[in-house]
């Protein structure tokens, strides 16, 4: 049985403070015996870290231990346990605080100074004292994780640069900034994709990337932002990026992007309201603000305090737009429809034969609304991939939930009559989840019964 409860998540179930001495102090008798000042410092500095995280988010504290599949919220670390940018940074949610206590006064500067505007980290807390007048006392300082992805890392989950960067007057205090990534940056990811390519391939590549390519899309996901914004009715404005600034070059191209943080939430759902949200939000979408996505991979999904939202609207087309009408258009999309992690799982689900639906073996390397109802009714059963928002999905593949929407998902993919597939769009896919969820609470009603 695979049941989705991270750590961070069982303060629904105990009482907070309970549960943040388990996680934090577990096994306190038998540690505090061998390091007695140790637990003393992590108590001060989570006080000290609420200051800055106020809200109840998962804690953890650093060590080897560690399940290394669970990710959190706020990290915190002592003098003795592992605390380098490297570690943490794999351990951090993007966003998430980490909390650093020591007795040795340079030694949390020096290690702060690797925290400051380096390794994706900046500094949230200077360092500085801890403790007051007690006598266990140290110092401290907390870092923000702001990089997406860990300099120098290569993959191909993600395309731009994007970080946080700091924002005054902003909800959070952070934005959103997306740009295109220099011609350097290029070249060394090109070079790890096609080891064997000439240095004057690689040039040219590059700068068709920096020069048109990034630039164009870019453009385009800032005109998308503000369909968004206007078309959307306002109950689903807060669960796509509002568009705060631009950046241009001097041919009007946008180069940067300035987007509210959507910030991973603290309430956890169940597989069937993520699955609900997710299909009711394509539906607006594409009926009021006639907009296909094109990419909803996980990575493109996030769950904050507002519900299911999607985001990264840079391969967007408007429904009935004429891509075909503009070469260069036609060009990169070609290319997209080609390449893109989507179209290329499509392709080989048709191949397989565990995608018979002719709406979706129809939208194959295509632009087309169907493209989004395929991925959208694969991701309802794996909600749990994506590492940043997976502990808020309660999961289990063997409850009747999972097992629903599992078959559901069969149903939309392989339909008994493929050229009358009952299930073609994402209203289709509405009513189907709304059907299961009907139906279980008619369960749970004649069980309690």
């Amino acid at each position: 049985m695979r049941v989705s409860d991270r750590v961070g998540m069982k303060g629904e179930k105990e009482g907070f403070w309970q549960w943040i001495a388990g996680v934090l102090f577990g096994g306190r008798k038998e540690r505090a015996a061998i390091n007695p000042e140790g637990h003393a410092l992590i108590r001060l500095l989570h006080g000290a870290m609420l200051g800055i995280e106020p809200r109840e988010r998962a804690y953890g504290r650093m060590g080897d231990e560690m399940p290394k599949e669970w990710t959190y919220d706020c990290l915190l670390a002592k003098g003795g346990d592992p605390s380098s940018p490297d570690a943490v940074f794999k351990k951090l949610r993007w966003g998430g605080l980490f909390g650093y206590v020591g007795k040795d006064q340079q030694k949390v500067v020096r290690l702060a100074e690797m925290y400051e505007g380096r390794n994706g980290f900046v500094l949230e807390k200077m360092p500085a004292p801890i403790g007051g007048g007690l006598k266990k006392k140290g110092y401290w300082f907390a870092a923000r994780k702001v990089e997406l992805i860990q300099p120098g890392e290569i993959t191909d989950r993600f395309t731009y640069c994007v970080n946080l960067t700091r924002a005054a007057g902003i909800e959070n205090g952070y934005v959103v900034t997306k740009y295109v990534p220099s011609y350097e940056n290029i070249i060394y990811r090109l070079k790890n994709r096609f080891p064997n390519a000439s240095a004057e391939d690689l040039s040219n590549r590059a700068k068709k990337f920096v020069d048109h390519v990034f630039p164009t899309f870019l453009t385009r996901e800032a005109a998308f932002l503000k369909i968004l914004e206007e078309k959307l009715p306002e109950g689903y404005r807060d669960r796509v990026p509002k568009l705060l600034g631009v950046e241009k070059d001097e041919r009007g191209f946008v180069t940067k992007l300035h987007m509210n943080w959507m910030r991973t939430g603290t309430q956890r759902m169940s597989q069937i309201e993520f699955s609900t949200q997710a299909a009711d939000l394509l539906c607006a979408l594409h009926e009021h603000a006639e907009v296909i996505h094109l990419d909803l991979r996980l990575d493109n999904i996030v769950v904050t305090d507002d519900g299911v939202g999607f985001v990264d609207f840079g391969s967007a087309v408007r429904i009935g737009e004429q891509i075909a009408d503009n070469r260069m258009l036609t060009s990169l999309f070609g290319e997209m429809m080609r390449t893109s992690q989507i179209q290329r799982m499509l392709g080989r689900m048709i191949d397989s034969g565990h995608v018979t639906n002719e709406e979706m073996t129809a939208a194959h390397q295509k632009v087309d609304k169907a493209v989004d109802s395929y991925y959208l009714a694969v991701q309802i059963n794996k909600p749990y991939g994506n590492p940043e928002f997976g502990h808020l999905i309660q999961f289990d593949e063997e409850s009747d939930e999972a097992k629903a929407l599992s078959a559901l998902t069969a149903a939309i993919l392989r339909p008994k009559h493929p050229e009358k597939a009952e299930f073609k769009t994402a209203r289709d896919i509405l009513r189907g989840i709304k059907r299961i969820e009907q139906r279980l609470n008619r369960s749970k009603s004649s069980r309690a019964a």
